[in-house]
């Protein structure tokens, strides 16, 4: 399995900005598509913003136009920067990895999550 470590989550008042981010290691697949997934208190899990390996990028309708997801120069590296919080975008926010093999199929790996707590 590859490993996810993620990081940047804390506290921040209404209306200010973190930035999260991710590196993976380990994986023996290739990389088609990373990710931020969130979940709040009490809610199930859900897509908050991914990319994929040719830049196509997706985000919840939630966070449009407050959250851009990024990569970084290296293939393993994920970015979400995150202005105009909000209290209801308190979560964990968990990375994840999809890759491709050839043989096995795609798989998705998922990290241990961030807290991002934003107060009012």
């Amino acid at each position: 399995q590859v490993q996810l470590v993620e990081s940047g989550g804390g506290l921040v008042q209404a209306g200010g900005s973190l930035r999260l981010s991710c590196a993976a290691s380990g994986s023996r697949f290739r990389i088609v598509a990373m990710g931020w997934y969130r979940q709040a208190p009490g809610k199930q899990r859900e897509l908050t913003a991914t990319i994929t390996d040719d830049g196509s990028t997706n985000y919840a309708d939630s966070v449009k136009g407050r959250f851009t997801i990024s990569r970084g120069n290296a293939e393993n590296t994920v970015y979400l920067q995150m202005n105009s919080l909000k209290p209801e975008d308190t979560a964990v926010y968990y990375c994840t990895v999809d890759g491709k093999d050839s043989v096995l199929g795609y798989d998705r790996s998922w990290g241990r999550g961030t807290q991002v707590t934003v107060s009012s």
